[in-house]
């Protein structure tokens, strides 16, 4: 006959269910997690670039490209048709006012100059021969109007002959009119004869003048071209350094081919183009932050070209302090540039490095590295510029974020974080 079981074995047996019950449960819970943890999307740390988020200035900029040029360039050009006879000085060199850089050969305008001399020595005897000849003209027109004066006078004597012979009776009426009528011919005469001279004095002052002209001219020509010789030895106005030369000897050159460029190094400016979208919103005066050689430079925008060529707008940005030593450390013509026209600041808000991550919309996701994760959150942003991102919502100072590139982990909420 079968005993009953005792308490305590009851209890006992109890007890050893529960704990197999608890150990079966700890194992599920370990598998799942273990489960989790292997299939949970992995990334390596060291392939994410991080920035902390600040508290700081952001000013929203327009993007430019930019070319660092002189603050001054002389472009010296032929003053003659010529041939490049030689060249003086090397690209790089530095120039004195006056020193000679490329000499021209002259030959050619030597000729002309003495081309011209002859010329006028003939238009000075042109001018001499033709004054002899209107002088002559005159003087027989002045002989003509003293002899018909002469005949004047000696008409009205004869008409006052006749008229006492016919007041005493010894003369006739007709021969008086007919004494009349000669007298008022030769009038007429006399008065003809003194406007010709009168005309003939205006027409011979009229041709002295338009040969006079002609010398004239043929001087200022001469003088132009003797000045034009005396610059064929191509030479610098201002002290500089010679950025560009024509060194091909031989080379046959235009009046106004450039022949070399000097410029002054001891300030620049900058040439920047962009977009002609954007043209509205550049104004002389405007803040521009230049970044050249890992520096940015401040300045200000100075003149903007008023036509627009194949959609692009250039304009010219004047730095600040451009005389300063550190300025000419670290520029250099025809240096390129990034150029950041400013369009409005914030100053003190929180802003986060810019970075591929930024898609320069006003709400997107972003990962933030907490506790080994990346985290997937939806953030709002403001104004940005090439450095920072100014955060409007979604991050607070001091979160970390991934600012690389993350657009292949967008579908993802988190992602664990591997050393």
């Amino acid at each position: 006959m079968d005993s009953p079981i005792s308490a305590h074995i009851l209890t006992k047996r109890r007890r050893q269910r529960w704990l197999l019950g608890l150990a079966l449960g700890l194992a599920l819970g370990a598998g799942v997690w273990g489960v989790r943890a292997v299939l949970q999307p992995r990334i390596a740390r060291d392939t994410l670039l991080l920035a902390a988020v600040e508290t700081g200035d952001v000013e929203a900029s327009l993007a430019a490209a930019g070319t660092v040029v002189p603050g001054r360039e002389a472009v010296l050009s032929s003053p003659i048709q010529s041939t490049i006879r030689r060249v003086a000085l090397a690209v790089g060199a530095r120039v004195q006012p006056g020193q000679t850089i490329v000499e021209l050969d002259k030959e050619l305008a030597r000729s002309a100059l003495a081309r011209l001399d002859d010329e006028q020595l003939r238009n000075q005897n042109k001018h001499s021969q033709l004054q002899l000849t209107l002088e002559r003209s005159l003087t027989d027109l002045r002989s003509q109007a003293q002899v018909q004066i002469l005949k004047v006078s000696s008409l009205q004597s004869a008409l006052r002959d006749e008229q006492h012979l016919l007041k005493i009776g010894g003369g006739t009426a007709e021969s008086v009119r007919q004494a009349e009528l000669s007298l008022r011919v030769a009038q007429l005469e006399a008065q003809r004869l003194a406007r010709q001279m009168h005309t003939q004095q205006s027409a011979n002052a009229a041709d002295v003048r338009e040969l006079g002209f002609t010398v004239s001219m043929q001087q200022r020509s001469i003088g132009e071209l003797a000045q034009k010789l005396r610059q064929a030895d191509i030479s610098s106005p201002q002290p500089g350094v010679l950025t560009w030369v024509n060194e091909n000897l031989g080379a046959t050159v235009q009046a106004g081919d450039p022949l070399a460029r000097v410029a002054d190094l001891s300030s620049y400016r900058v040439r920047a183009t962009i977009s002609d979208t954007y043209a509205g919103q550049l104004h002389p005066g405007t803040a521009v932050v230049v970044r050249a050689n890992g520096t940015d430079l401040r300045g200000r925008i100075g003149s903007i070209s008023p036509a627009v060529e194949k959609g692009v707008v250039t304009f010219w940005v004047q730095l600040d302090a451009d005389h300063h030593a550190t300025l000419r450390a670290n520029l250099r013509a025809n240096l390129r540039a990034d150029v950041f026209v400013v369009t409005s600041a914030r100053h003190g808000v929180l802003r986060v490095r810019n970075g591929p991550f930024y898609q320069g919309g006003r709400e997107q996701p972003v990962f933030v590295v907490t506790q080994g994760r990346a985290v997937r959150r939806t953030v709002r942003f403001g104004a940005s510029n090439f450095d920072f991102v100014e955060v409007l919502g979604g991050l607070q100072a001091g979160d970390e974020v991934v600012v690389s590139d993350m657009k292949d982990h967008l579908a993802t909420p988190a992602l664990t974080v591997t050393n």
